[in-house]
């Protein structure tokens, strides 16, 4: 059963915007967590995404916590195969199809790939694309991949549809955690046009505006991350905005 992908395509032709919070193992853990969480049940953002780049902390033991505090989706978000749990929702696998680098591409998932069977957890496909924040992120070190920037209109859209044509049930457009600058709007538009599976969107987010605008542009998902472990008291303000964006779409359309 797919509930988790089918929950996110019912919203898309709903017209319903989805917020997701993205919680760091490393930066984010014990009685921290446990505050966040308490302020995530308040808030009520559509999914909780657990995972990170650089991750040496332990993901089954932060998924476990989560679970324990809410009842929020909770979708794993996996740099590499050894960042898997068997307790979470749904696990977003990711396809680094921006880059040239097999072992993200597939090298990693070759590796995960019987323990994923074996876990019965619904995968949900999903190529990942890297899209120059102004900084160094940690994808980019850890991969070696390069992104792309604003002036690659045209590959950026061809990988898409390319990773949609392939088989991945969603696109994600990332500027990388702690990005400068968030995804160029012109870039999400015309991959929303290009493509047909759901578009996430992530990275450099930092207020409602940018949201708003993400979300204008084309994107379904939004993520934020690093700027909440900064500025958790934004959390109420970017969930109160997903909800009146997609109020108000739905009052434009009637």
């Amino acid at each position: 059963m797919n509930k988790t992908y089918q929950h996110i395509v019912e919203n898309v032709v709903n017209g319903k915007k989805m917020f997701a919070v993205l919680v760091d193992p490393e930066k984010c853990f014990g009685e921290q967590l446990k505050q966040f969480v308490a302020q995530l049940n308040i808030a009520r953002p559509d999914f909780i995404f657990v995972g990170g780049s650089q991750l040496s902390a332990s993901v089954d033991q932060t998924v476990t916590q989560i679970k324990l505090l809410t009842d929020l989706p909770v979708i794993l978000f996996p740099g590499n195969a050894i960042q898997l749990c068997n307790n979470c929702d749904a696990i977003l696998l990711l396809s680094l199809i921006s880059g040239t680098n097999v072992e993200y591409i597939i090298g990693q998932h070759i590796k995960a790939a019987e323990q994923l069977k074996k876990s019965g957890i619904e995968t949900i496909s999903t190529g990942y694309i890297l899209i120059n924040g102004g900084k160094q992120s940690a994808v980019e070190k850890i991969s070696g991949t390069k992104p792309l920037d604003d002036e690659s209109k045209i590959l950026i859209k061809r990988t898409a549809l390319a990773g949609e044509l392939l088989g991945n049930k969603l696109i994600y457009l990332e500027a990388g955690s702690g990005a400068l600058k968030p995804v160029n709007q012109k870039i999400i538009k015309e991959v929303k046009q290009i493509i047909s599976v759901p578009l996430i969107v992530g990275g450099g987010i930092s207020s409602e505006e940018q949201m708003i605008s993400a979300i204008n542009a084309g994107a379904d998902i939004i993520v934020i991350g690093n700027f909440l472990e900064q500025h958790p008291e934004k959390l109420h303000d970017f969930c109160r905005c997903i909800k009146h964006i997609t109020t108000y779409q739905k009052r434009s359309q009637n």
